[in-house]
Formats: C-alpha cells, structure tokens, sequence
C-alpha cells in the first residue's frame, strides 16, 4: 500500500468486503469491551492459529477504536479518509469538508475566520486549523440552537427540552 499521494479515501466495493468490514469491527470492539486489547495477531490465508514467531501488532485501544470506527462507516457504504492534522490542504479540499464553496471559503480566509498562507499565488491552509472553525461553527450552532429553544418556551410555543 502506497502512502505516496495525500489522497487516503477509500470506500468499499464488494458485498464480501462489506461483511468482512462488519466481521472485524464486531471482533475490535467485542476485544475491547472484555479488556484493554492491544494486540492484534496477523494471519496469512489458510493459517487457522497463531504459530511462534508470527508477526503481533501491538495497538493502543484508541487505535484499535479508531479502527473500529473505520471498518463500521466504511461497511454502512460510507467513504473514509485519513489526514494529518498537520497537513495543508487546498481552498477547494477545505470548502469540500467543511461542505461550503470555495468562493465562501475564500471569502472566510479573507476575514481573518480562518488562518491562512500563500504557497507562490495559491493559498493553503493547515487542516487543524480547517478542523477547530468546523467544531467553532458546531458550537457556535448549538448555542444559539439553545437560544431559540429558550426562547420558545418562554414563548409558551409548545417546545420543551
């Protein structure tokens, strides 16, 4: 597997790639909730047990969870993607997930909401700071979500909590 490009998303194809995410996410998590797994044995096609000297991967349980995580959204269909948060990223990669145009991204960029350098012409922008203006913006939302929420009540609008 090749780690030569940025581009890390991958989907599953086949309904036998589906059912072995599921299989392996159910055996991490089923690992997980007996004990702190971290180990995890390798086998080659057609090894049913582990003999001396296979190769053990050792695993904090967060990663072990992460992969968990992995394995269930990519056998309900969805597309996963890993990325540094120390990458840069382009305006179009970062309008794409913070699921807004480039336009407004830009727009953003230029007020300041979110930090920014120039590489030549081309702007980019480091994805943690992508990552703290989407949790920013989610609490943001929350908040005033709340807000509205109190305000019905007093209101006597018939929502409740």
């Amino acid at each position: 597997m090749s780690t030569d490009t940025l581009d890390l998303e991958m989907s599953l194809e086949t309904r036998e790639e589906v059912e072995l995410a599921k299989a392996a996410q159910r055996c991490i998590i089923k690992a997980l909730d007996h004990s702190n797994a971290v180990s995890i044995a390798l086998l080659e096609d057609g090894v049913e047990r582990v003999k001396d000297g296979s190769p053990l991967l050792k695993l904090p349980p967060k990663v072990l969870q992460l992969f968990a995580n992995m394995l269930g959204s990519l056998a309900q269909g969805k597309a996963v993607a890993l990325m540094p948060k120390e990458l840069d990223v382009t305006t179009q990669q970062a309008a794409h997930f913070l699921n807004v145009s480039r336009p407004y991204l830009v727009s953003l960029l230029e007020q300041g909401k979110i930090p920014f350098h120039k590489v030549g012409t081309h702007r980019r922008i480091r994805f943690a700071d992508v990552l703290e203006y989407k949790e920013h913006r989610s609490k943001n939302a929350k908040e005033k979500l709340k807000g509205l929420l109190e305000q019905a009540q007093e209101l006597g609008m018939g929502y409740s909590q």
